[in-house]
């Protein structure tokens, strides 16, 4: 299910907002679930989590464009869709990498064009991810295409299909945040994921891309039982 906010501090425009995006996703058969806020600072408070935003520029006190900046803060990738009367905040909204900047009055068929494509980014691009820092940048890695995660001291190296992209987090959290999502740590120093396991033994696991990772003798049994359901649940046979 969507989550949706509008967000807009002329209370019968929100209200009305609201009501023409749930009967166009009503008509495409997405469920979808949307909240109004009369502010911005509401919104930034809000405790859910959305999928799309649609955010007036103009709005008194604290105006969209600010709200945009603080909400990308913690909600990269989230989409963001700018209402606005006016064409003046255009170049800015790129600045916060709006998905699309309607002017008011919006027609009902543009409306459906861009709720339209939302979804579409939304559906494939529905694969998990993790959101790491670095430099005061915030990153996406898809787990699916991450081979593996070698700890060195306070630093991780990612290996994927990207090459190598390396970041500061405590091991811990980071296996927390994998639990149950196809990684096991074999070894103190890595954790990899089984989806690209093609042979293994007591002393190293080799992967589809041909690198050999260490097994802990320790870990051995428990990595055994890991890969045969990991296998049982993809539809792999051993």
């Amino acid at each position: 299910m969507l989550s949706i906010a509008v967000c807009d501090d002329e209370i019968i425009e929100c209200c009305n907002m609201a009501k023409r995006i749930k009967e166009i996703l009503e008509e495409m058969k997405v469920p979808c679930m949307i909240r109004q806020f009369g502010s911005g600072r509401e919104l930034l408070q809000a405790s859910e989590s959305f999928d799309i935003v649609f955010l007036d520029i103009i709005m008194c006190n604290l105006d969209g464009m600010r709200t945009a900046r603080l909400f990308r803060e913690r909600a990269f990738d989230k989409i963001l869709i700018f209402i606005s009367s006016s064409r003046e905040y255009v170049l800015e909204a790129y600045d916060v990498e709006a998905f699309y900047y309607l002017l008011k009055p919006i027609d009902d068929q543009k409306l459906k064009r861009v709720l339209q494509k939302a979804v579409h980014k939304i559906e494939s691009h529905s694969q998990e991810f993790l959101i790491v820092s670095k430099e005061r940048q915030k990153k996406k890695l898809f787990l699916d295409d991450i081979y593996y995660f070698e700890i060195k001291g306070r630093m991780i190296d990612v290996h994927g299909a990207e090459g190598i992209f390396t970041y500061y987090e405590q091991i811990g959290i980071l296996e927390n945040s994998l639990r149950d999502k196809g990684f096991f740590r074999c070894h103190k120093s890595y954790l990899i994921n089984l989806k690209y396991v093609d042979a293994y033994n007591r002393q190293e696991v080799i992967l589809d891309n041909g690198e050999r990772i260490l097994i802990a003798k320790r870990r051995y049994e428990e990595f055994c039982r890991e890969i045969l359901k990991f296998m049982r649940k993809n539809g792999g046979i051993i």
